[in-house]
């Protein structure tokens, strides 16, 4: 075995850059991205296809006309890595225009208006997925029930016809092959007065989650857990968010289980793994001190919960995260680090 002298502090650390750690959470997507394609359909992979060019796009014409060389931009993998958290936060089916829409304002709005990366108050794929879920309400909640329980699955040659021309091949129609998500199922079981239990009769449920969802979580908590042990992001954020959620709903899916769902189906329902791990970890627009990430985390679990339960949306991930966001600048404020010294 060979010997090396340690040498005195301080120690450098090892060279990091954008595009290595864009990279990183690029591969830690895959495994939910794989699962994402097994249960729903090939049609996510043309999405984001689709989207990481239109995401390109608009990024090199916005670095022309701010005159900033293209390559070492379009290069750093921050434009793609948009595109898919956008991507994967809405149906599969979108059309062509809708996904172009959401990304002129993830990249020109959000992201260049405020100085490009590193300046943008906003989480690009957020305010995405906020404009098109209040601009085209209909569009953005047209999900596919997964293939096990598709009556009509969506190949290849169908995904494409709907996505780039608004159709489907005769005689399909959106009406027959949408469906209700989960998250749907328990706020129009919830506000009707049914009881968990009679939610929960319906097939779109699996063992701990919705049917395909929980196991689409599954590959997001295991993308975030490595991106944590390679210390891309600090565990901070997931900790306070998924914990928040514990503490929040556990009293009441023990005391009145016939009106709340289980904890369980709370993390593993909707996109409450994607935000903990992908999303409110965002080293900009999100909290950059210990405390604050705490706050950050805990922040958006209290009001993603607060618009499932009484919201008009049944997923209220997008808006929590924005409202964090803007509330950024007075949390750091007052949970800076205490210069050493004074």
């Amino acid at each position: 075995m060979r010997q090396f002298d340690p040498q005195p502090a301080p120690h450098i650390p090892a060279p990091s850059s954008v595009r290595r750690m864009m990279l990183q959470v690029l591969v830690a997507l895959i495994p939910g991205i794989a699962a994402h394609v097994w249960f729903f359909g090939p049609a996510i992979a043309i999405q984001l296809i689709l989207a990481c060019g239109f995401a390109l796009g608009f990024e090199a014409l916005c670095l022309k006309a701010r005159g900033r060389p293209l390559l070492p931009y379009l290069n750093d993998l921050s434009a793609p890595l948009t595109a898919v958290l956008y991507v994967l936060c809405l149906p599969p089916l979108m059309p062509w225009y809708t996904t172009a829409i959401g990304l002129l304002f993830a990249i020109v709005v959000a992201k260049h208006l405020y100085g490009g990366l590193g300046h943008n108050l906003f989480n690009p794929a957020m305010v995405g997925y906020a404009v098109i879920l209040v601009a085209f309400p209909l569009h953005a909640t047209s999900w596919l029930p997964p293939a096990s329980l598709a009556e009509n699955p969506i190949g290849l040659m169908s995904a494409l016809e709907a996505i780039f021309t608004g159709g489907l091949p005769a005689p399909l129609s959106f009406d027959a092959i949408t469906e209700a998500t989960p998250l749907d199922h328990w706020q129009n079981g919830i506000s009707s007065g049914q009881m968990m239990s009679e939610i929960r009769q319906s097939p779109v449920f699996g063992d701990y989650g919705g049917v395909g969802w929980e196991w689409i979580a599954n590959g997001y908590l295991l993308g975030g857990l490595y991106l944590m042990a390679r210390r891309i992001i600090s565990w901070r954020v997931p900790v306070a968010l998924l914990g928040s959620v514990v503490i929040l709903t556990l009293p009441g899916s023990l005391i009145d289980p016939d009106t709340n769902p289980l904890v369980m189906e709370h993390l593993f329902t909707g996109g409450i793994m994607l935000a903990a791990f992908f999303i409110a970890t965002d080293p900009v627009s999100g909290s950059t001190t210990p405390r604050g990430m705490l706050i950050f985390g805990a922040g958006v679990a209290i009001l993603t919960l607060i618009i499932r339960r009484w919201g008009a949306y049944p997923e209220g991930i997008a808006f929590a995260v924005l409202m964090m966001n803007m509330a950024v600048p007075l949390i750091d404020r007052h949970t800076r680090t205490r210069v050493f010294g004074t």
